[in-house]
């Protein structure tokens, strides 16, 4: 008897536990959809293009020397202050001394030279206006009266010249600044070629600066002198500056295949926070709309799923045939808006600017209506399992970048 007991117990619990685990495995959970709505209202729409440069002066002017010869004095160091005509280093004169010398004794004998043959040529043109020489002896004598005379002036430039060179051997600051760079050192010899030697680079004024950025060829065409400009630089990530588009220049870069475009940047500095050379992130304002009317981004990108507006409308007892999908091209596009009967319904806009949070109404609605946003299952496991099945990328994996924000889509 106490064994027929204790099995009946046993099935008892095991009856239990079965029906717990039914339960709790193969019972449906309860579905619940939820709609989210939001209201067409008035606001602002900026779109921007965005892109990477460098600061830079706005002024910057290269300093460097004609002659060539070893540098004797330096008489500035980075960051010295320098006024415009101000000497900034020497190089050594010894060499183009002994030039303006020679060339001195050289100008002295050619203006002896010139007087003795002007003597000669005097007395000349008098015998022959008296008939004592013959014409050659004449013409010789002016021959070489008119020689003298090129060879002073070929004397005078040659002496002229090394005087010059001497005056480049001090080397001059032509803007007041600030010394940038100092490519020198005293002892140091310095060849003048073709091009200059860059000994100094001054920057006029570093309370004004320039970015110079570059801007993809699929941007470049919304980009316009004088639009707004906000940038970051990495030393200052937290402060924002800006300024305003100055220069867009014609000339194309092209690197790997990829084609850019120089825009400028000017900003101002009063704190002088802006180095040169500083790599800056900036948005170009491309459009900006102030209290246009205007609907969320996600209401444009929103569709429902059939399957769960089917349970929506179930769950609501809303009695109603499925809307038929349509999609909008160009800038014609459709919303989702609700009914009096709880339905919905699309209705057909025409947008203009997108900023990718809000886009801009130009007709089809109208401010106060709502319009849906989405329509998404509460259920906990419903939502595991979708996020399971793809719709939650790895937090690792790169995000694909947004391109050009100013577009609609």
């Amino acid at each position: 008897m106490k064994k027929q007991i204790k099995k009946i117990i046993i099935i008892v619990l095991l009856a239990i536990v079965a029906f717990g685990v039914y339960h709790f495995f193969m019972k449906e959970k309860t579905t619940f959809i939820v709609l989210q709505t939001d209201k067409v209202t008035e606001g602002d729409v900026t779109t921007e293009v965005t892109a990477t440069g460098s600061v830079q002066p706005v002024d910057e002017v290269e300093v460097g020397t004609q002659v060539s010869g070893l540098v004797s004095k330096i008489y500035v160091d980075y960051n010295s202050q320098v006024k415009k005509g101000q000497l900034l280093a020497e190089l050594d004169k010894t060499n183009l001394q002994e030039m303006v010398v020679n060339a001195t004794a050289n100008y002295q004998s050619a203006l002896n030279e010139l007087n003795y043959y002007r003597q000669n040529y005097e007395r000349q043109q008098k015998m022959y206006n008296a008939q004592v020489i013959s014409k050659s002896d004449y013409e010789q004598a002016l021959y070489q009266f008119n020689n003298a005379k090129t060879n002073v002036a070929q004397r005078l430039t040659t002496l002229n010249q090394a005087k010059t060179n001497l005056g480049y051997a001090n080397i001059y600051s032509p803007i007041n600044g600030i010394i940038l760079s100092k490519e020198v050192e005293e002892g140091q010899t310095v060849a003048a070629s073709m091009s200059a030697p860059t000994l100094f680079k001054i920057a006029k004024d570093i309370k004004r600066m320039q970015v110079e950025a570059d801007v993809d060829e699929a941007d470049i065409g919304q980009v316009k002198v004088g639009q707004r400009v906000s940038f970051t630089v990495d030393a200052y990530p937290q402060e924002e500056f800006s300024g305003k588009v100055t220069q867009v220049r014609l000339s194309p870069t092209t690197s790997s295949n990829v084609v850019t475009y120089t825009v400028i940047v000017e900003a101002e500095n009063p704190d002088e926070k802006l180095k040169p050379g500083l790599t800056a992130t900036i948005a170009i304002y491309t459009n900006e709309l102030k209290g246009v009317t205007i609907v969320p981004a996600k209401a444009i990108n929103f569709t429902p799923d059939v399957d769960l507006l089917m349970q929506y409308y179930a769950q609501k007892g809303i009695n109603a045939p499925m809307p038929k999908v349509q999609h909008g091209k160009g800038k014609n596009k459709y919303v989702w808006v609700v009914n009096t009967d709880g339905s919905l319904a699309q209705q057909t806009i025409s947008i203009g600017s997108n900023d990718g949070i809000s886009v801009q109404v130009l007709s089809g609605v109208t401010v106060g209506t709502e319009v849906v946003t989405s329509l998404a299952n509460m259920n906990p496991q419903a939502n595991a399992e979708k996020k399971d099945s793809g719709d939650s990328g790895s937090p690792f994996m790169p995000k694909r970048p947004r391109r050009d924000n100013s577009k609609a889509k």
